[in-house]
């Protein structure tokens, strides 16, 4: 079985109809027979902040209840699990190892800890992001 770890706008997408990925990250969801689907705690607090900010979500914010209520909703999905952590210096360790590339930008320290994760929890990362699938390399999903 499969576990597959969306990285938030993944997440964003999946449940906000007026993004511009809604269909496909649907579709995505939808194919997924036979595993698993996960948040971490980065992505989840992702999640619940992007859902109540003004700007990202326009006129269709949530307050932080409503949100909590969406996140809740979501992982009533039998698919759809919350990933612990790894193990913590395996973790440190992967996400050192990113961070101290020559091709590392400043921009990536959300990027490089959601790859770590993924690699040290055997995970298949999911993004829409191609800068995010560069760093991680391998083990990457890139939804279009």
């Amino acid at each position: 079985m499969n576990s597959y770890f969306p990285d938030v706008n993944v997440w964003l997408a999946v449940t906000a109809g007026n993004h511009q990925h809604h269909v496909s990250a649907l579709l995505w969801l939808d194919s997924i027979k036979d595993g698993n689907v996960g948040f971490c705690r980065i992505t989840q607090l992702s999640f619940l902040r992007l859902l109540t900010h003004p700007a990202i979500m326009k006129d269709q914010v949530l307050s932080p209840s409503l949100a909590w209520r969406l996140f809740d909703q979501t992982l009533e999905d039998d698919r759809i699990v919350f990933f612990e952590e790894p193990e913590a210096t395996q973790l440190l360790q992967e996400f050192r190892v990113l961070t101290s590339a020559p091709r590392f930008s400043r921009a990536q320290w959300p990027d490089a800890y959601l790859t770590a994760f993924a690699r040290v929890a055997g995970l298949t990362l999911v993004t829409f992001d191609r800068g995010l699938k560069a760093l991680a390399g391998h083990g990457v999903q890139l939804l279009s």
